[in-house]
């Protein structure tokens, strides 16, 4: 069972018909216990950092995601979803996030004019060479096109961390990898074949 976590974001009800597609039994919770008991959870995300933080602790939702990751269990961060897992965020901030992967978010500013804030539409996603591959990334070509929505980026402490890169006027890290953790900053949900495909390679055991 693929636990969902509700709290309250905009592509909530996307990741969920997505992954049904590629046949994940998805459960959508707001329960920590639920959490707690799932075989695999994913957090979407889409709004802002301290409102998202908020109704996560609100519900009792960080520590059990805590727990769920150093158990072990595979994790999937989407957007907000990526960026809650770090120190503290500039939004709304600064911010404190969960504190799991060391590091912070900090407003894109991409330093030419014409790109606009938000990052916002189609962009590609490179494998950064050094980077043994990853499972969740099988059958997805380097270079390949996905969907970004965001106006802040997460900037790890440790740079092995990040298995995916894409460019704004700077680079981005577009997919961060730790043992069982995978978060990116694109939306899967959105990203036609090639979202469903990582989301594919989720469900079916390749974390």
């Amino acid at each position: 069972m693929i636990a969902i976590v509700d709290v309250c974001s905009g592509n909530l009800r996307s990741v969920e018909r997505a992954l049904q597609r590629v046949g994940g039994d998805v459960v959508v919770t707001r329960d920590p216990e639920v959490v707690r008991r799932a075989d695999k959870i994913v957090v979407p995300g889409q709004g802002a950092f301290g409102v998202f933080m908020r109704g996560l602790d609100e519900r009792g939702l960080g520590d059990a995601l805590r727990e769920a990751i150093a158990s072990g269990r595979p994790y999937l961060g989407i957007c907000l979803g990526l960026q809650v897992l770090f120190d503290e965020s500039e939004e709304q901030g600064p911010c404190a996030g969960l504190g799991i992967v060391r590091g912070k978010v900090v407003r894109l500013r991409p330093g030419d004019p014409k790109l606009k804030v938000p990052h916002m539409g189609w962009n590609r996603i490179f494998r950064r060479p050094e980077c043994k591959p990853d499972p969740l990334l099988d059958g997805v070509a380097d270079g390949a096109h996905v969907y970004f929505v965001h106006s802040f980026h997460a900037v790890p402490d440790d740079h092995a961390l990040v298995t995916l890169e894409a460019e704004h006027g700077i680079p981005i890290t577009a997919a961060i990898r730790r043992d069982n953790l995978f978060a990116c900053q694109f939306h899967p949900e959105k990203s036609q074949d090639v979202g469903l495909q990582i989301l594919k390679n989720f469900v079916g055991g390749r974390t």
